[in-house]
């Protein structure tokens, strides 16, 4: 409301003069300032929920990165493969301190099982490679990683001196014959024989090998014929 203020008469010369206040008003409005006020709450409470829901995200998303993905505790704990050919790989120990001589093998394929058109039956299809291809006589310890896509597994057969590594015959079963075999490596994680080595996991064997030469092959059905083979010889 204005603000009126008194009559004041004063004599100058005889001569009075009326001097009117005149009515003034306060700075601003005290209505126009409650509606200011009222306006800003909302945008205040708006700017606080949304820290709060910005925090508790930051929140829920710390707590994600330390539990992990759930695919990656899947695949530790096996499954399958995005191509659908078996397990995925397992976490597998470190091999035991081998004794005397130590092959590394690495197996490899072209991606793909036999039959489904990425993984064909033929020679350079597949590979078995070994880091040493003479050993002298004695102990020796074979440490076999599957570097491909589908199971895989390393046997050790005696090779006759006429005989050439991957010339064996095959059955219908696309397999050759095992008899006489020294030992096999196709346990995954493990030593010794097993269902196969899974792509990705380890397997090892200790035998003891005389002078001579041998023939380590993968015998899994098409395998062998499609490359799996290699010749180790000990002096």
């Amino acid at each position: 409301m204005p603000v009126s203020r008194p009559w004041n008469s004063s004599t100058a010369g005889g001569r009075v003069e009326l001097k009117v206040w005149q009515a003034q008003r306060p700075r601003g409005r005290p209505g126009q300032q409650k509606v200011t006020v009222m306006r800003r709450r909302p945008l205040i409470v708006g700017a606080l929920v949304a820290a709060v829901i910005a925090l508790v995200a930051s929140a829920a998303m710390a707590v994600g990165l330390i539990g992990g993905p759930t695919s990656g505790r899947s695949m530790m704990s096996g499954g399958v493969s995005s191509t659908g050919s078996g397990p995925l790989p397992r976490s597998s120990p470190a091999a035991p301190n081998p004794s005397g001589s130590v092959v590394n093998i690495s197996l490899t394929d072209s991606g793909g099982p036999m039959g489904e058109g990425n993984g064909p039956m033929h020679a350079g299809a597949m590979g078995l490679s070994a880091d040493q291809a003479t050993v002298p006589h004695g102990s020796v310890s074979f440490r076999v990683t599957n570097a491909g896509a589908v199971n895989h597994e390393m046997v050790i057969l005696p090779l006759p001196g006429s005989q050439v590594v991957g010339t064996r015959p095959f059955g219908g079963d696309a397999k050759i014959d095992e008899e006489g075999s020294l030992g096999e490596a196709s346990n995954s994680g493990g030593e010794g024989a097993g269902k196969g080595i899974v792509p990705g996991a380890s397997s090892w064997v200790a035998v003891s090998l005389a002078p001579g030469h041998y023939e380590l092959v993968c015998n899994l059905t098409g395998h062998y014929v499609s490359g799996m083979y290699s010749q180790l010889t000990v002096t």
